[in-house]
Parts: C-alpha cells; sequence; structure tokens
C-alpha cells in the first residue's frame, strides 16, 4: 500500500475485525523482528486496576502483552503504591526483571541487585516527618485505620487490615507511627467514602505533602513534591531514555502525576476506561477498563507514539506499514 492510500494522519479508519486483527498481527511480528530497528519505550505500569482485577488476577491480555513487549528490546517496570512486598509478586508472574522499580507512589525506587535472581534493593528514597499530618488527620478521623512505611521497608500500623499486605510490619500504638521519618503514611476510613475523604482533604488542608486519594475511603501520603511522575524522572535519566521515549497507563488519582510527566515530555498518557473523570481527563488517551480487558490488543499508531502494549511507533520505514496513522481498535 503506498503513501498516497494512507488515511490522513491523526485520521480513525474502521475497518472489519479480520482485517483489524491482522494488521495487529502484523505490528506484532514487525515489533519483535531483530532486522527492524525499534528505540526502547520505557513503558510504566501501574498495578491495581490497571494490570489486575480486584481479585488480583491479571486483566485478560497483559501478561502477554508484557512478554511481547520485553522481546522486542522495551524496558518494562511497575511504578505502583504498593510497597515492595505487595508488588515482587507480580514482577515473578511477569517474567519480568525490569533494572529499577516504583513503589510506594515514588517514594521510594529499587535497583535490581543480582542479575541472576529477582533480588531488588533499595536505590532511592524519600522521607518526611509526619508527626503534623498524622495529628491533623487524627482529629478530623479518630476511627480510621493508619499505616506507616519506613525507609527501610518496615510498615508500623494501628489496626488490621484485611487488604493490606502484612509482611515486615508491626502493629504499634498511633503515638509510635510518628516516632521517626516515613515515606508514605496510609490512611483507610471504612465508614467513610471516596467523595468525603476528596472532601476531608480540600477542607483541612495537606500543603506540606503529596497525596492521593484512592476508589474506597483510602488515603496515601507522600513526602512534598513527591509522585509516580518525580521517581520515574529519576529513573528515565539513569537509563538514558529519551523523554518522549515514554509510555505510561494507569487507572487512579494517584497516577496523575505520572501522567503529566510522560505528556508535559512528549511521552505518552494512557488511562483506564473505569478511572475517574478526572484521572481519564489528565491522561492523554483512554483505554479500554481492566475488567474488560484485551486493552493491550488496540493498536493507536502516529507519527510521534508508539504502540506496544496497545501502542507502536510506525515512524519508522512508513512504506512497509500500511496500518500507519490508523486507530485500529477490536471490539
Amino acid at each position: 500500500m503506498s503513501e498516497a492510500h494512507l488515511p490522513p494522519t491523526g485520521s480513525v479508519e474502521v475497518v472489519p475485525e479480520q482485517t483489524a486483527v491482522d494488521l495487529v498481527e502484523d505490528v506484532a511480528r514487525e515489533a519483535e523482528d531483530p532486522g527492524i530497528r525499534t528505540e526502547p519505550l520505557l513503558i510504566a505500569l501501574d498495578i491495581d486496576g490497571t494490570i489486575i482485577l480486584e481479585d488480583e488476577t491479571f486483566s485478560p491480555g497483559v501478561v502477554e502483552a508484557v512478554a511481547h513487549a520485553h522481546r522486542a528490546g522495551h524496558e518494562v517496570m511497575l511504578a505502583t503504591g504498593r510497597s515492595w512486598e505487595g508488588t515482587e509478586e507480580f514482577l515473578a508472574s511477569l517474567n519480568i526483571a525490569p533494572e529499577f522499580v516504583v513503589t510506594s507512589n515514588g517514594a521510594i525506587i529499587l535497583r535490581k541487585s543480582d542479575a541472576d535472581v529477582l533480588a531488588y534493593e533499595r536505590f532511592h528514597t524519600e522521607t518526611f516527618d509526619p508527626i503534623e499530618v498524622l495529628t491533623l488527620l487524627r482529629e478530623h478521623l479518630p476511627d480510621a485505620k493508619y499505616m506507616v512505611e519506613l525507609a527501610d521497608g518496615r510498615r508500623l500500623y494501628t489496626e488490621h487490615l484485611g487488604d493490606w499486605n502484612l509482611e515486615h510490619a508491626d502493629r504499634v500504638p498511633f503515638e509510635q507511627l510518628s516516632s521517626m521519618p516515613v515515606c508514605r503514611i496510609v490512611v483507610v476510613s471504612p465508614g467513610d467514602t471516596e467523595q468525603d475523604f476528596v472532601e476531608l482533604v480540600e477542607r483541612i488542608g495537606l500543603n506540606e505533602v503529596s497525596y492521593a486519594v484512592g476508589w474506597t475511603a483510602w488515603l496515601d501520603i507522600a513526602p512534598q513534591g513527591v509522585d509516580k511522575g518525580t521517581a520515574l524522572e529519576r529513573v528515565r535519566s539513569w537509563l538514558g531514555i529519551d523523554p518522549a521515549r515514554v509510555l505510561v497507563i494507569g487507572d487512579g488519582r494517584n497516577d496523575v502525576g505520572m501522567f503529566r510527566w510522560a505528556l508535559e515530555n512528549g511521552g505518552r498518557a494512557v488511562a483506564m476506561e473505569q478511572g475517574p473523570q478526572e484521572v481519564r481527563d489528565a491522561a492523554g488517551e483512554v483505554t479500554t477498563s481492566v475488567q474488560a480487558g484485551e486493552w493491550p490488543r488496540c493498536c493507536a499508531a502516529s507519527e510521534q507514539t508508539s504502540t506496544v502494549l496497545g501502542v507502536r511507533d510506525c515512524a519508522q520505514e512508513p512504506s512497509r506499514r500500511p496500518w500507519k496513522n490508523r486507530l485500529v481498535v477490536l471490539g
């Protein structure tokens, strides 16, 4: 197919399902063709609500898409609000061992410490004094459950919560939570709603920290100016990847920082369909929901961006890519 037959840049062409399937399969084959040079992407994936469902099983198609991206030579990593203890198992299940992993919403960056096994060490850590924030929050949420993460990875919590991975965690009195600097504070108030938390944060003001409200009444607090985007910028710099060669995918308010970072530097930011409207608005694109799955099979290509895990760069050798500048969505 010649350039004259291609739709205008950025247009959307509806094609029969089998045609779409054939195009995506062609993209996949070429992406893994060692004879076709592909500049590596830094692909950062959120975990909850992006690659896994509520029962912690993988969204359909994710494992295969990550394997494809890895074989194509891209750096696929995780950027999550979880602690390392809640993250490690997903690296193993995806069969990836990236050079870096971002945890605790950017407050902790781990680096691979052994090339032969899945072993990581804390490479960069951000902390803050939690006394003022914890005191303020407890005034308004006396019945909430609290947890803090320390610089060495240990966690202290006030009451057990089924959603928390409490490996390497100790139950302590509330007053002990502020006994030393922390990487983050997690607050869960089962009697409140997500909107209650949003309104509370706006009302009391949390000006000296970064924070994100989760899907339920879950508040995650990090050091001021720290989020997934600030951590990923460090990782990108250490890896020497061009700022525009970045793809980030997430679904929550704690992903907005990395969306902003990617877009400001010419990269791509993709939100999951089920995310809050403000999260989808912050992203450059919206894909299917984590429940629907198959979002990695959506192929959106343009001159400046890449599609792998759903987005691939078709700028090279355009004559070989009849899908160039098409948006192909499999229903």
